[in-house]
C-alpha cells in the first residue's frame, strides 16, 4: 500500500474508528485511527495521508481547534464530522476551512462517496496546475477587478491576493467562467462538490457566503456574486466584460 492511499481518522468512537475501517480499506485505502485532538492534529500535521476524517467533538482540543490548527499549515482536505441538525457546526466548519462535512451517524456507503468526490476535485486541481506545458497552457480568467489563474491557483482582487480553499477557488471558477449567466445550485453543486444535488443540503450555499466574504461582498456595498431565487446564482459582471489571457502578464 503507497502511503499516498493513507486515510487518517480522528474519532474518539472506537467502533466508528472500526466500521470506518471496514467500508473504506476494500476501497483500496489504508485507514489510521487517532482518538483525541492533539494526537490527531500532530499525525494530520507530520503524517503523509491523502485526506482526514475529522470529528467536531473530540477529547483534548475539539476538532474545530484541530481544523484550524491544520489549516494554518497545510490544505489537506478534510472531511468533517458534524452532530446531525447542528448547523451552526457545518457552518463554522466550512468557514475555517473543511472540504465537506456529513452528520452523524450517517450511512458508511454516503461517507464513501464523499471521500471519492473529495479526492476527484483535489485531483482535478492537482492535474490543473500541472498542465503548464506547451501544450496546455491555462487561461487566467478576468472579470471587473477579479483576475484567477488556474495554472497557479490564485485569485487576486484589485491586484491583491484573495485566500481561497480548494472548493471556494472551484466555485469562483465555476462562476467567473459563466460571467452574466445564471449557474443552477444543481450544476455548482456536481461541478464543485462532485456529487448529486439534493434540495436539502445547504453546503453550497455555504460556500458561496464564505466566497462573498472574502470578496468583500455586503448588502450595503459591491456584489460579485447574486442569489437568483429558487434557481441558483449569478457572477454580476455582465459576460462582455470577462476576458481570458493564456498566460499571466500578458495584456487584455
Amino acid at each position: 500500500m503507497r502511503k499516498v492511499d493513507r486515510i487518517l481518522v480522528i474519532d474518539d468512537d472506537v467502533e466508528l474508528c472500526s466500521l470506518v475501517g471496514e467500508y473504506l480499506e476494500p476501497e483500496g485505502f489504508q485507514i489510521e485511527s487517532v482518538h483525541d485532538g492533539n494526537r490527531g492534529l500532530d499525525r494530520a500535521l507530520n503524517g503523509d495521508y491523502l485526506l482526514v476524517v475529522l470529528d467536531v467533538m473530540l477529547p483534548g482540543m475539539n476538532g474545530f481547534d484541530v481544523l484550524r490548527r491544520i489549516r494554518n499549515t497545510s490544505r489537506i482536505p478534510v472531511l468533517l464530522l458534524t452532530a446531525r441538525g447542528e448547523d451552526v457546526d457545518r457552518i463554522v466548519g466550512l468557514e475555517i476551512g473543511a472540504d465537506d462535512y456529513l452528520p452523524k451517524p450517517f450511512n458508511p456507503r454516503e461517507l464513501v462517496a464523499r471521500i471519492r468526490a473529495i479526492l476527484r476535485r483535489t485531483q482535478a486541481a492537482e492535474k490543473d496546475a500541472e498542465r503548464t506545458g506547451e501544450d496546455q497552457i491555462p487561461e487566467v480568467v478576468w472579470v471587473g477587478d477579479i483576475e484567477l489563474d488556474p495554472a497557479t491557483r490564485i485569485v487576486r482582487q484589485n491586484g491583491k491576493p484573495v485566500e481561497l480553499t480548494s472548493v471556494e477557488f472551484n466555485l469562483l471558477h465555476v462562476l467567473m467562467r459563466e460571467a452574466g449567466r445564471v449557474v443552477t445550485r444543481e450544476h455548482l453543486v456536481d461541478a464543485v462538490l462532485s456529487r448529486k444535488f439534493s434540495p436539502f443540503d445547504r453546503s453550497i450555499d455555504m460556500h458561496v457566503s464564505k466566497v462573498r466574504k472574502k470578496l468583500g461582498d455586503s448588502e450595503n456595498g459591491s456584489e460579485h456574486i447574486k442569489t437568483v431565487r429558487g434557481v441558483g446564482y449569478i457572477f454580476a459582471h455582465p459576460r462582455e466584460q470577462a476576458t481570458t489571457k493564456a498566460g499571466r502578464g500578458e495584456e487584455a
